[in-house]
């Protein structure tokens, strides 16, 4: 009796690996991205890169930020979609990092019981005690901003020195909110 031998060859084209460009990374600073959640890859200078494992024909590729780099933040764009049936390389995935600035102050003579609401542009901060504050997120360097008391402490007033500037990359602004 004879037996005849199949060799099933995959279905589709095989494996693609995922890459891109990373640009703007601050210089003696590291970023971690991700695909699929899983396959971390740490980057120290700016260029090509790609991923160590591949991914199947057919199957989805997820490009993300694991870990921000000090003093920028990073974007990612084009870093998701489907490798095509014939398996082909994806390296069109774009990170790009801008150097950023946080905005931090401090709030003296706030009564005890009371509070007072900064914002800057959308972002509502409510501050309930005297001390240091710092609104969430950073900003881009270069980026325009302007810190103002948006609810007053009952029966007192509260104004802002130092609120409007431009961010300047890898500072802290610093802020004076005093009550009176």
């Amino acid at each position: 009796m004879a037996f005849a031998t199949l060799s099933l060859a995959a279905c589709g084209g095989g494996e693609a690996s995922v890459g891109g460009t990373l640009t703007g990374l601050p210089d003696s600073t590291s970023i971690v991205l991700q695909n699929n959640a899983t396959d971390d890859l740490t980057l120290t200078n700016d260029g090509t890169f790609w991923f160590s494992s591949a991914v199947d024909a057919g199957d989805a590729y997820a490009v993300t930020v694991l870990t921000q780099p000090v003093g920028a933040s990073c974007s990612v764009t084009s870093g998701t979609g489907t490798v095509d049936s014939s398996g082909t390389d994806v390296s069109a995935v774009v990170v790009t990092c801008v150097r950023s600035a946080t905005i931090v102050g401090t709030v003296t003579g706030l009564p005890s019981g009371t509070s007072v609401t900064l914002s800057n542009g959308t972002v509502l901060l409510p501050i309930a005690s005297n001390g240091t504050f710092a609104f969430p997120g950073v900003l881009a360097a270069g980026t325009a901003y302007a810190v103002t008391v948006s609810t007053q402490p009952a029966g007192h007033t509260c104004t802002v020195s130092n609120g409007t500037g431009t961010a300047v990359a890898n500072t802290s602004t610093a802020v004076v909110v005093t009550c009176v």
